[in-house]
């Protein structure tokens, strides 16, 4: 027999939708104004956009990629994505694995080491001189080699792997298995939400950072997707500003910038599509191991 639902329950629930609902409209909201700005036409969102495009036009993504070196940056950018997780995942999901084993070498003390990086850091003239005496300026390398190794990561993957079940590793080494066996077959088909997590956090950092390129990097054909954007970016901007200073040395400036996109808001909005979208696109796969990785390496540290 089914209960009936009381008032004071009914009013509840109605008032929670609407509250969740209003949460959730908050959240997304944003996310949905720049997709609907930057898909419009340019000189019509001027005038405003609410919930829907005004002239759906593709013309500020077309711009976009027609702009100096922008193929050349988003090869760049996928592929120190790419090569920058595996690596990373790779590197601290094994490093971890060992730091599990007492007959390591030295394990306290290179695992504390490992801990001190993640309060101190060098600074930035130590850390350019160390990536320069490495050969690493100016190269793709020094997008995907200095971030290998996190501490965070190799913390994650510790706790991690000490909750998987002993027996496993041991009936593997009884059959003869070495450490790498052990790691290849037993512990890494294990530990997917922990990888799954690692992942996620470094495939974002890697395809949001610029700062590196900025620092380490003049070669033009090395320039990633997010700085050659963000250098755009700021072009437009300070345009803009130079404009309504009455700057009239800005307006030839400005019209082979409106030649490219045609405003300022269309370029800030574009670009922030193009460099969101990715993640958006990957993170549903991830969620799933996500969420469980993350809780399960962190229980104990």
């Amino acid at each position: 027999m089914l209960r009936k639902t009381s008032p004071a329950r009914m009013a509840f629930l109605v008032v929670n939708t609407i509250v969740l609902g209003l949460i959730t409209l908050l959240c997304f909201y944003p996310f949905w104004y720049i997709l609907v700005y930057s898909l419009s036409d340019a000189t019509k969102a001027q005038a405003g956009v609410t919930f829907w495009f005004k002239g759906f036009s593709l013309n500020n993504f077309v711009k976009v990629m027609e702009l100096k070196g922008i193929g050349s940056a988003v090869f760049v950018s996928v592929a120190r994505t790419l090569l920058g997780t595996l690596l990373t995942v790779f590197a601290c999901t094994f490093m971890g694995y060992l730091f599990t084993k007492e007959e390591m070498p030295a394990r306290k003390f290179i695992y504390r080491a490992l801990i001190i990086t993640m309060y101190v850091g060098g600074g930035l003239i130590p850390t350019y001189l160390t990536i320069s005496a490495y050969k690493l300026v100016n190269t793709f390398w020094v997008y995907v080699v200095p971030s290998v190794v996190s501490a965070y990561n190799v913390i994650l993957v510790k706790t991690f792997v000490e909750q998987l079940p002993a027996s496993l590793e041991e009936s593997a080494v009884l059959d003869g298995a070495g450490a790498f066996t052990v790691y290849r077959w037993i512990i890494l088909p294990l530990s997917k939400p922990i990888v799954a997590t690692i992942a996620t956090f470094t495939a974002v950092g890697h395809w949001n950072s610029y700062m590196d390129n900025y620092l380490y990097v003049s070669k033009s054909s090395l320039n990633t997707l997010q700085y050659l954007l963000y250098k755009f970016l700021n072009s437009t901007q300070e345009l803009t500003k130079m404009l309504q200073q009455g700057d009239t040395s800005a307006i030839h400036q400005m019209e082979a910038v409106t030649r490219e996109i045609l405003t300022p808001m269309g370029v800030r909005m574009t670009i922030t599509v193009i460099t969101i979208l990715p993640i958006f696109l990957v993170y549903p796969f991830m969620q799933k191991y996500f969420s469980k990785g993350i809780m399960i390496g962190a229980v104990k540290g």
